[in-house]
């Protein structure tokens, strides 16, 4: 069996700006509250390879991954995999973002598969993924609108 998430959100801002903050992964450690690092390793056109660090959990652990993003500006899409994949056999994501109304839908799939023998299976992982892609998300979300707010207010 193996893992699949989709999770997403509306952002009230330009699609531009959501664009350009969610794929500007040199920021991540500011955009979302879990990553204490975010290195770019190599980067060649839309595909940056880097790597993300969380904060050390209960245990004082800090995971780290080295991840691949491929991003298309015209279509509005990213697809990323890990390539340091830790505990999964495969961890394949992908971004997209629609415009709806004014406001930009952004929507995260996550496909993987855990190696056999960790204490958590593919089911309970879905169930940690889900609850924290909305806890990112809501978090982006206040992030870019205030950014948006900001930047009509500056004009």
């Amino acid at each position: 069996m193996a893992g699949h998430t989709d999770n997403s959100i509306l952002i009230d801002a330009p699609l531009s700006l959501v664009w350009e903050t969610t794929n500007d992964v040199a920021s991540w450690t500011t955009l979302f509250s879990e990553y204490a690092e975010a290195t770019v390793l190599e980067q060649d056109g839309n595909r940056v390879r880097f790597r993300l660090a969380l904060h050390p959990d209960e245990n004082g652990t800090s995971w780290s991954w080295v991840s691949e993003r491929i991003s298309d500006p015209e279509r509005h899409v990213v697809h990323a995999r890990r390539v340091e994949t830790g505990n999964f056999k495969y961890m394949w994501l992908f971004w997209e973002f629609t415009q709806e109304e004014g406001s930009v839908r952004m929507r995260w799939v996550q496909d993987f598969e855990l190696k056999p023998g960790l204490p958590l299976d593919d089911a309970a992982m879905t169930e940690r993924l889900n609850t924290n892609s909305a806890a990112q998300m809501r978090r982006i979300k206040e992030r870019i609108e205030a950014a948006a707010r900001q930047s009509a207010g500056a004009r």
